[in-house]
């Protein structure tokens, strides 16, 4: 495989990118199992010996050698960059699709977010009366989600209560009790 010079420095900065994104996903996580920790202490396991491999660095695969550039006459233009692939929209319940892998922590849980939104709209408007956030809550875990902190009633009200602003798809009508923006007061 002989590639010309433009053609290798874009595969390298395409790998460095992948590095990149790599590194700030292993902090994320790092950082996400450390405040875990401090949060709720360490999670129930079965033993010992479980609890040391937990605890055990995760080995990381060796890199994969990178191809040095090679002089190739100036005559043959650089390819053009690949296409990107499409990324479906993301799944209801937010459950890990095989593109996701190179997205950021941040963007997961903003799709998981829109997902928990959607899913408390459809359960509002399946139950065609308002709901407390308890009673939404209790109706979205049945379908999969999970809201995380000591008090998810708390943290579902949270982000409901954002979106029932203006132009938003929800409206509070008291304290934590929501219906669709559309719908009309009873």
């Amino acid at each position: 495989m002989v590639l010309s010079e433009a053609e290798a420095l874009a595969r390298l900065e395409a790998l460095r990118r992948q590095r990149d994104a790599i590194e700030r996903q292993i902090a994320d996580l790092l950082l996400y199992l450390d405040l875990g920790r401090r949060l709720g202490g360490p999670a129930p396991s079965a033993g010992p010996a479980e609890a040391e491999r937990a605890a055990a660095p995760v080995p990381t695969p060796d890199p994969q050698p990178v191809p040095q550039p090679v002089r190739v006459p100036a005559a043959t233009p650089p390819a053009p960059p690949a296409p990107g692939r499409e990324r479906p929209p993301a799944p209801a319940a937010a459950a890990p699709v095989e593109g996701d892998a190179g997205l950021s922590e941040t963007v997961l849980a903003r799709r998981y977010g829109r997902a928990v939104i959607e899913a408390a709209l459809a359960v509002l408007e399946e139950a065609g009366r308002p709901l407390h956030a308890g009673e939404i809550l209790a109706r979205i875990t049945e379908q999969g989600f999970s809201l995380p902190g000591q008090d998810p009633v708390a943290a579902l009200n949270t982000r409901l209560w954002k979106r029932s602003g203006p132009g938003g798809p929800l409206k509070r009508l008291g304290e934590a009790v929501y219906a669709p923006a559309d719908a009309e007061e009873g």
